[in-house]
């Protein structure tokens, strides 16, 4: 299993730097998901534009909260 370690967001440059260091701890749980997926018979393209949509969802509900 995959652990989530997320502390306070970098002090760098700004969005680029957390953009950064999001895809650092995020990529290997994507990449974990993905595979248990295919392993089970799923299309890869498909469970990757379903975490896509699964974002997006979950960004635009964080819209109306700001």
């Amino acid at each position: 299993m995959v652990e989530i370690r997320f502390g306070e967001p970098p002090h760098g440059e700004g969005v680029d730097d957390i953009s950064s260091e999001c895809q650092r701890q995020l990529h290997p749980i994507v990449n974990e998901i993905v595979r248990s997926a295919v392993a089970a018979g799923w299309n890869q393209k498909d469970v990757l534009l379903g975490l896509v949509e699964v974002a997006w969802d979950l960004y635009e509900k964080r819209q109306g909260d700001l």
